[in-house]
């Protein structure tokens, strides 16, 4: 089973948003059941198509995230949304971006496909805005997934999938104080995301001692070498936390490449990042879940398209965060040989 660790307490208007989410994802698997036993059967074969575990028409639902090339992550997501299509009879379309107004016309050639439900992340919600509500008023359904969090009701979206990225910021903040660093820099790899920025906010509310440092997270080796010049010019540095496991192995080099004692800690774990923790070269890491992300994108749609379910209430549902660790990185291994975390 898997272990998590407490988080610490989080202002009062963040739990409140937070208490119906985290009971509306206890109810996932129970609701999932409820509506197998109601409407599906085993399918005769493992295709694509009929290959799932139920019988309702075949429908194409799209994905359309802002996923950069290289970013393991987001292998997880897709992942999680190609299971849940193969057990929903659905043909996924997916497609990503990370320049914003991209992304927003991979969603309008959804809509112009006719595709019967979007599953969409919105990492710059000002660029996504007009095009969501549009999709929306065409009566085609949009779940939000991953970020935006503080803006994916007021575009229309029935649901949501992801953290708070704010709370999980002062998560990491509060773990930073705990573990008695004294200094950090926060790396954002994409200018203009606002979920990074919102995680390195929370970090500073939490542990002020906290600066911000941007990087080009399309760029590793650039990456790298701006890592490094910060450490060489801030010998005081004691901590570095980047936003995903990838940038979390290239600041491990820039510190050895820099002769600096920085620790480093981040949000989102690959196979890689397991490893890093287990030998020491990371110190913990923020789960996101991004499996499980990616699979109640698509199945949440399922639900709604065939039973007019809404997980979360109308409320978002929250996939993390959680703490991963030398204490419980032997059962997180497992799942990450499975490609599951």
């Amino acid at each position: 089973m898997r272990q998590t660790q407490s988080l610490p307490s989080t202002s009062a208007h963040r739990i409140r948003r937070g208490v119906g989410a985290a009971a509306a994802i206890a109810t996932v698997a129970t609701l999932l059941a409820a509506c197998s036993s109601t409407g599906g059967k085993p399918g005769e074969s493992g295709g694509e198509a009929g290959g799932g575990t139920v019988n309702t028409p075949r429908v194409t639902i799209a994905m359309i995230t802002h996923e950069m090339p290289g970013d393991s992550f987001w292998d997880l997501i897709r992942k999680g949304a190609e299971a849940a299509a193969k057990k929903d009879n659905i043909e996924l379309r997916y497609s990503n971006d990370p320049e914003a107004p991209n992304q927003a016309n991979l969603v309008q050639n959804a809509v112009d496909s006719g595709v019967k439900g979007i599953a969409v992340t919105l990492a710059k919600p000002d660029a996504m805005r007009a095009v969501v509500r549009s999709a929306v008023d065409k009566g085609i359904p949009v779940v939000a997934f991953n970020s935006g969090f503080d803006e994916w009701k007021a575009m229309g979206a029935t649901e949501f999938f992801g953290q708070d990225e704010y709370m999980a910021g002062q998560a990491a903040g509060d773990r930073m104080k705990a573990d008695g660093a004294t200094k950090a820099i926060c790396v954002i790899e994409e200018q203009g995301h606002v979920d990074l920025e919102n995680r390195c906010a929370g970090a500073k509310d939490r542990f002020p001692a906290t600066e911000n440092l941007n990087v080009n997270g399309m760029d590793m080796p650039s990456s790298e070498a701006t890592l490094a010049a910060k450490l060489q010019q801030d010998p005081s540095i004691d901590l570095i936390l980047t936003q995903g496991a990838p940038m979390a192995m290239t600041a491990v080099k820039s510190a050895k490449n820099a002769g600096s004692k920085a620790k480093v800690a981040t949000f989102g774990t690959d196979a890689a990042l397991v490893d890093g923790i287990k030998n020491g070269d990371v110190q913990w890491a923020i789960d996101v879940q991004p499996f499980l992300q990616g699979y109640l994108a698509v199945d949440s749609l399922w639900l709604y398209l065939n039973n007019g379910n809404v997980i979360g209430g109308g409320q978002p549902t929250l996939t993390g965060p959680s703490f991963i660790d030398k204490s419980n990185i032997d059962a997180i291994a497992e799942y990450a040989k499975a490609g599951t975390r």
